[in-house]
C-alpha cells in the first residue's frame, strides 16, 4: 500500500542490533549496575518456537547471555526457568505482538514479581516500591507493537522492537522475535541466517 517495508525492517534491525551491542559490551547493565549475562525470552507458539530451536542448534557458538525460555502458563515453568539466576544480572524478553496474549503477559506479571521480589529481598532495591519502575524499566524489553499496554506493564516504549501483521509465526524468528538469538550470538551470527533464510 505504498508503504516501504524494506526500510521499515532494517530501521528496526538497526535498533535491535545497536540494543544487544550495548547488553552485550556491558554498557546497558542491570539497575545496580552490574553487566546483563542471562536473558529470560518470554512468549507462546511462533512467538518462542523458532528462537528455541536456533538457539539450540547454535549452542555452542554462545558469546553473549545465556538464554532460557518460557511459553507454559503452568507456574512450576518459570520457576524453574528463573531457578539459580541473578535477578541483577538478568534481562526479560516479552515476545507477544499485541502484548495481550493470555499465556505470555501471565508469564511476564509473574517475571515481573520474581525480579522485583528478588531484588526487594536482596537489597540490591528499597523495599517501598520507590525503585520498582527503574528496576523494571532496566531488566524488562518488548517484542511487540502495542506500545500502549508495553508502557502501562512498565516497559519503557523505547525497549520496544516492533513487527508486522504480515510476519507469519512460522518465520517470525528472523524478525524482532529473534531478539534473544542477537543477545545471544551477535549481529554477525543473525546477519548470516538471515542470509540462509534469504537463500
Amino acid at each position: 500500500d505504498g508503504q516501504d517495508a524494506v526500510a521499515d525492517v532494517h530501521e528496526v534491525l538497526d535498533r535491535m542490533y545497536a540494543f544487544a551491542e550495548q547488553v552485550r559490551s556491558g554498557s546497558w547493565t542491570g539497575v545496580t549496575g552490574k553487566k546483563i549475562t542471562d536473558v529470560v525470552s518470554i512468549g507462546i507458539g511462533g512467538s518462542d518456537l523458532g528462537p528455541v530451536m536456533i538457539y539450540e542448534a547454535l549452542k555452542a557458538n554462545l558469546s553473549g547471555p545465556a538464554c532460557r525460555f518460557v511459553s507454559n502458563i503452568d507456574p512450576n515453568d518459570i520457576a524453574e526457568k528463573v531457578k539459580g539466576l541473578d535477578p541483577e544480572t538478568t534481562l526479560m524478553i516479552v515476545v507477544s505482538k499485541t502484548f495481550t496474549t493470555l499465556e505470555t503477559i501471565t508469564n511476564a506479571k509473574m517475571a515481573r514479581w520474581w525480579l522485583l521480589d528478588e531484588l526487594r529481598k536482596s537489597g540490591a532495591i528499597a523495599a517501598d516500591g520507590s525503585q520498582d519502575a527503574d528496576a523494571i524499566a532496566k531488566h524488562f524489553v518488548a517484542v511487540s507493537t502495542n506500545l500502549e499496554l508495553v508502557a502501562e506493564f512498565g516497559i519503557d516504549p523505547a525497549n520496544a522492537f516492533g513487527f508486522w501483521s504480515w510476519v507469519g509465526g512460522r518465520y517470525s524468528v528472523d524478525s524482532a522475535v529473534g531478539l534473544a538469538l542477537i543477545l545471544a550470538y551477535g549481529k554477525d551470527t543473525f546477519e548470516e541466517l538471515l542470509a540462509g533464510f534469504h537463500d
